[in-house]
């Protein structure tokens, strides 16, 4: 019992510390991208960027778009971008309510 409740934590632990990293970096990527943009510097591409907010950095994505008011102007952002987060809140809530993986 005490080594599954270990795994569990580890787990938590890997996924929390798996989601920061990918929500920091999708933040730091818009900034980035802004500053290139102001410099007419080579740019990230917007594919990486939609990439990174589809593999859970969504919300990182989102402040660093209004932060640093970055592609903000673009309707593919505006509209992608909260669509990618709602997507994935929808199945989280599809996990924990349709399938009955415990979030604890």
């Amino acid at each position: 019992m005490l080594q599954s409740v270990g795994f569990l934590n580890n787990t938590r632990l890997l996924i929390a510390s798996y989601f920061f990293l990918v929500n920091l970096v999708s933040f730091l990527f818009m900034g980035i991208d802004k500053l290139k943009a102001k410099h007419d510097a080579y740019r990230i591409p917007e594919a990486v960027l939609f990439l990174l907010s589809a593999i859970g950095g969504s919300i990182g994505s989102l402040l660093g778009m209004f932060l640093f008011h970055h592609k903000t102007r673009k309707a593919v952002f505006r509209i992608g971008m909260p669509l990618i987060l709602i997507l994935q809140v929808l199945f989280i809530c599809f996990l924990v309510f349709c399938t009955g993986v415990e979030i604890r």
